[in-house]
């Protein structure tokens, strides 16, 4: 003890910690991220024969309540915005290229279409918002990095000229200042029935934020599908040509962007796929299909043409339907948040939705 007074001690401790670490690391051996020493589903890796001293935590939303807060949008007023919108647009579209195509019943029932659709989904955006002068409110300000903002203006552009269009054409009344609006509404139709597409996308919803890559294509497909059915619907085969070939384009359209959108949300895509959103894409995607056939097949039968728009309606309205309620069941279920920022940092490489718990 007496050699270790004064300066021998820190001569010990010195020669003690070089050998220690001398046995404990061989010379060249370098610092393991942290990154490294966990496995795939974010858990620390133990050494062989290490036992834990606590278990493996399992991690789950406060008492299961979701992360975000539900959409107040309930689905007759909103899926009903998204869907008389995307007819509307769709519709006068194809009264414009009716009317250079001289199709004229056919542009006549495009813009009686695009009048009364635009209306209603006018009035269900409205009476979501309580009261009108919520409306009015939005058109304060114009910002194009917001699509509520773009899509307002777009409304207030694009419904007075359906609306002249379609009062021309009906009374007769000013017919040059009807064509102008006709034109003028079928350029801003495509906008007017997509922009919804980027409305719903920009939100905290899972399901309809990670479809933003598809979720354009789908609504206009879905749009131009409606539009071309209406006109199969309303006018006899021999004056529907150009409507037939916008209700075979959406329809494709429309189903190869869900089928690409469903494959790249993987198990992500599960609230699309399951559950009452499930039950309606499907019994859409049904009716899509067979009425692609009979739109391609029927020839020149009125009661096949008929038949094959009015399940083309019904199928766009289905898709809306669906693809609101989808966006509700994910945001109501935790796993759909906590999943996908989980992966993006990079702690889970490939989850399952079924086996793994998330966390708050």
């Amino acid at each position: 003890m007496r050699a270790l007074r004064g300066s021998g001690w820190r001569q010990a401790l010195t020669s003690l910690a070089m050998q220690t670490g001398r046995h404990a690391a061989p010379s060249g051996n370098r610092a393991v991220p942290a990154s490294a020493r966990r496995d795939d589903n974010g858990h620390r890796r133990r050494r062989r024969g290490e036992q834990p001293v606590v278990p493996d935590a399992e991690f789950t939303s406060y008492y299961g309540r979701p992360v975000i807060k539900e959409p107040v949008w309930q689905a007759p007023d909103i899926a009903g915005y998204l869907f008389f919108g995307g007819l509307a647009g769709a519709s006068s579209v194809l009264a414009a290229g009716a009317q250079l195509s001289g199709y004229r019943q056919l542009a006549r029932v495009g813009k009686i279409g695009a009048l009364g659709a635009i209306s209603l989904s006018a009035a269900a955006l409205v009476h979501d918002l309580g009261r009108p002068e919520r409306f009015v409110n939005m058109l304060r300000v114009f910002k194009p990095s917001s699509p509520i903002s773009v899509g307002s203006w777009l409304l207030i552009g694009y419904g007075p000229l359906a609306g002249a269009a379609a009062v021309s054409d009906v009374t007769g009344i000013l017919p040059g200042a009807g064509r102008a609006a006709t034109f003028g509404a079928g350029l801003l139709g495509p906008g007017v029935a997509t922009y919804t597409a980027a409305l719903i996308c920009d939100t905290a919803v899972p399901a309809w934020h990670q479809g933003y890559r598809e979720m354009p294509y789908v609504f206009a497909g879905s749009a131009a599908s409606a539009a071309g059915g209406l006109g199969l619907l309303a006018v006899h085969p021999t004056d529907a040509e150009p409507a037939r070939n916008l209700a075979v384009l959406g329809a494709a359209v429309e189903l190869i962007a869900k089928r690409q959108l469903l494959a790249r949300l993987g198990d992500m895509a599960e609230p699309y796929e399951t559950g009452t959103a499930g039950a309606i894409l499907r019994l859409a995607e049904f009716l899509t299909a067979g009425a692609l056939a009979g739109a391609v097949l029927g020839g020149r039968s009125r009661a096949v043409s008929a038949l094959s728009g009015a399940c083309l309606v019904a199928a766009s309205a289905m898709t809306r339907f669906g693809i609101f309620e989808a966006g509700m069941a994910s945001a109501r279920d935790p796993k759909y948040t906590i999943v996908p920022q989980r992966r993006r940092r990079g702690m889970n490489s490939h989850p399952s939705l079924l086996s793994v718990a998330v966390t708050f």
